[in-house]
């Protein structure tokens, strides 16, 4: 069977107008801020307290937009007799947001949960060599970062908190017997 010709422009004059008659939803930007989904990836926050500037989130980069600069500082031994230990101390931690391609793999990769997802797009500057942001910046918008969504209630408990409910009740259990029976000594 043969289109009818003109059928295609029947159609998409359908659409434009079925479009026209809806009302708008644009929303005006700067005075209405938008309402972004709980997990939105907007910029990279940096919780400096975990950050053991191991470089994990530097090497594995695809960008190489993330710069790292520390020194190792001596830290004397907690007991008397015990050998000095060395740690790693951050000097500079930075993004070049110009290059970064926001693909989260840093935040992925760092094993200490320093890097995490905040929801602010406004950075925006005039030049692009002010987009490399410092570690005081990043710092601010790891306040910005949603809390974690709530466990479903529905899932399985995890291995590990089953496991140590097991132990505890079996503690409990033997610390019930004990006490149960009154007359006899405890071995230890």
């Amino acid at each position: 069977m043969a289109p009818v010709p003109g059928s295609g422009l029947a159609k998409g004059l359908a659409v434009t107008l079925r479009t026209m008659t809806r009302k708008t939803v644009t929303e005006q930007y700067p005075e209405a801020q938008p309402e972004l989904p709980p997990r939105t990836r907007g910029v990279i926050g940096l919780f400096e307290e975990n950050c053991t500037v191991c470089m994990l989130c530097a090497r594995e980069c695809p960008d190489w937009c993330i710069y790292i600069d520390s020194h190792k500082e001596t830290v004397p031994a907690a007991t008397p007799g015990g050998r000095d230990r060395s740690r790693n101390v951050l000097d500079r931690f930075a993004i070049d947001f110009a290059l970064c391609m926001y693909c989260g793999i840093c935040i992925e990769v760092c094993p200490f949960d320093a890097l995490f997802w905040s929801p602010e797009f406004e950075y925006a500057e005039t030049d692009i060599r002010d987009l490399t942001h410092e570690r005081d910046k990043l710092r601010e918008w790891m306040w910005t970062v949603p809390a974690p969504p709530a466990l479903d209630p529905g899932a399985e408990e995890p291995k590990e908190l089953a496991a140590a409910r097991k132990t505890a009740d079996k503690l409990a259990a033997q610390e019930q017997q004990r006490t149960d029976r009154p007359g006899q000594e405890d071995p230890s």
